[in-house]
């Protein structure tokens, strides 16, 4: 029995393969079920975000086999996604949830959404029943350090998310953003706060493109 962190981010696989295997926050619960119920892992959490998805699960599974859930789950090939994916076993998988929770594997270093976007896996995990005394144990301690690294570094002292590094860019590329006009394409956590930083630079139309009207 081991525990295992496996995906692919930004990194290592491009949008268009990170889209694809992307979990929306309505398949997570079915998908932890189904890794647990026909895969045989005794417990998961799935952490899934514009630049990320990752799997940690505790279990007998190899990490070949682990790939191809991942891969059939979402109508891949397994030969065409394993290029792109990294793996983690027992201390390192521990100390690659830690440093992404902290935001050092991160687009932006030190951004502060991931460590929420983690902890509503956390959430989710739970839901589903998912989590057990290993990754329930794991995900506190993780969120215990990032608290920590917080307070006593100063990775925080300057909270850039990548929402406010691309508002920022567009500052220095047009200067003034009042009276202009953005195109955000998706309707994701990401796109909602560049929305937000748009908004405050004075930019007063935007347009969404996104696969669905609803999620717009």
């Amino acid at each position: 029995m081991s525990l295992i962190a496996f995906g692919v981010n930004h990194k290592t696989a491009p949008v268009d393969v990170r889209e694809r295997i992307a979990f929306g926050p309505d398949r997570v619960q079915e998908a932890l079920k189904d890794l647990i119920d026909a895969r045989g892992a005794r417990e998961a959490a799935i952490v899934s975000t514009c630049n990320r998805t990752e799997i940690y699960t505790h279990s007998e599974c190899v990490v070949d086999a682990l790939v191809e859930w991942l891969a059939t789950s979402h109508r891949m090939s397994p030969e065409s996604l394993r290029p792109y994916v990294y793996a983690h076993t027992d201390e390192s998988a521990i100390r690659h949830l830690m440093r992404v929770a902290c935001g050092l594997d991160s687009m932006v270093l030190g951004e502060p959404q991931i460590l929420g976007q983690i902890k509503d896996a956390f959430t989710l995990a739970q839901d589903a029943n998912a989590l057990g005394p290993i990754l329930g144990r794991l995900f506190q301690n993780t969120f215990a350090v990032a608290k920590q690294v917080r307070t006593d570094t100063q990775i925080g002292a300057s909270p850039v998310s990548v929402a406010f590094a691309a508002v920022s860019l567009a500052r220095q590329i047009f200067g003034s953003l009042e009276e202009k006009t953005a195109l955000l394409i998706g309707a994701g956590e990401t796109i909602e706060l560049c929305a937000r930083h748009l908004q405050s630079a004075g930019l007063t139309k935007v347009i969404v493109a996104n696969r669905s009207i609803e999620r717009a």
